[in-house]
């Protein structure tokens, strides 16, 4: 709050001083899209919330996510989105319905690298969500998948948070029915798992 105020004190003595809006985007599916919970409690409204109180008010959500997006998808649609929102920090929280659907873990690993790759060469820098894939999917699926994750993070030199439904998916009350998705109980701690991956990011970008 102080930060912001020392901001507006700013524009009103000389406009050409105040921070210039940067943006964020975000490329996801339902759990970034805030499948079945009220749209002010899912975490990206949350993560606009924090944004302003911890002195990001500069700083502008563009949340692209979509309900059974796949990798696939993303990537089509990912250069119209960079070109129109020309963001500073793309976070990539894709992957997951690729898992469900038993896509083959190359294909969700060469579809989120060429996300990752396009986004770096806009200019922005990356965060990657990681997901996991449920133990019914057998321990050489599930092992392979996880690591996708982390090896683009590593390869291509991006953020990474490890495992978004940490501290969600084991938690009573913290998921749907469906066992898929997180109920409004849950979505401020997926907000708790990005926050401190994230936060570098905007501090980097906003020194700029």
């Amino acid at each position: 709050m102080f930060l912001r105020s020392i901001a507006f004190c700013l524009c009103l003595m000389a406009p050409g001083l105040a921070a210039a809006q940067s943006t964020l985007l975000i490329l996801g599916d339902s759990l970034s899209a805030g499948y079945g919970v009220a749209t002010e409690k899912a975490w990206v409204s949350l993560l606009r919330q924090k944004l302003d109180d911890e002195g990001y008010g500069n700083w502008q959500v563009a949340n692209a996510s979509i309900s059974g997006e796949t990798t696939d998808g993303g990537l089509r649609r990912l250069p119209e989105l960079l070109d129109n929102h020309t963001p500073a920090i793309v976070v990539i929280e894709l992957g997951g319905n690729d898992g469900l659907r038993g896509f083959p873990p190359q294909v969700t690993r060469q579809n989120i690298a060429r996300m990752t790759s396009l986004s770096q060469q806009a200019g922005a820098r990356v965060l990657l969500i990681g997901m996991q894939m449920p133990p019914n999917y057998g321990p050489r699926y599930t092992q392979v998948f996880a690591s996708i994750y982390p090896d683009i993070a590593e390869k291509q030199d991006t953020a990474l948070v490890p495992f978004f439904l940490d501290g969600v998916y084991d938690r009573d009350g913290f998921m749907q029915a469906d066992g898929i998705h997180p109920t409004a109980k849950g979505q401020p701690q997926l907000l708790a798992n990005v926050w401190p991956h994230l936060m570098p990011l905007l501090d980097a970008a906003s020194a700029q």
